[in-house]
């Protein structure tokens, strides 16, 4: 069987590199596969894209370029705000800081430069503007369970635990 746009439950596992490095970013080897629903968002697009038609077995080298993985870099991703929005924070420039972004999800934000009145922070992803290169091999492939479907969830509604 092989991978189909939506609604395939994959497990794969992946080395990824930025196109012309050899410094490994992320992997999962050595650790559990990566698991995902296709057609759910929740991979990057131009890897799913790529997974599509593959079979458990398979392998590839597979390249995507910044604007199908996590977007041009771009100057509208950094902002200037009030030093005082940072109180009680050792700021250093380079540093991660986690807040809430506009839409409720949790944003990750690099320091770029600060001052006495303001700090520069930076909300594009930090592999934005970067052509990746994954090598991946798919461990598993099966159809999504009308429960996995409904949820976006491997294993769907058996991941929930109620206690009373």
């Amino acid at each position: 069987m092989a991978i189909k746009e939506a609604n395939s439950v994959v497990s794969i596992d992946y080395e990824l590199k930025e196109v012309g490095s050899s410094e490994v970013i992320d992997s999962s080897k050595g650790r559990m596969p990566l698991e995902f629903i296709t057609g759910k968002g929740q991979l990057i697009p131009g890897l799913e894209a790529q997974l599509v038609g593959m079979s458990a077995g398979d392998s590839a080298k597979i390249v995507v370029p910044a604007k199908d993985a996590y977007g041009e870099y771009t100057q509208e991703g950094l902002q200037k705000l009030p030093r005082e929005q940072f109180k009680g924070i050792n700021l250093t420039e380079g540093m991660t800081l986690y807040g809430q972004g506009a839409d409720g999800h949790q944003a990750e934000v690099k320091v770029v430069a600060f001052d006495d009145n303001e700090v520069t922070i930076d909300y594009n992803h930090p592999l934005a503007g970067k052509d990746l290169e994954f090598d991946v091999t798919v461990v598993s492939e099966r159809d999504a369970t009308y429960e996995e479907e409904a949820t976006g969830v491997v294993g769907g509604y058996a991941n929930c635990s109620i206690s009373g």
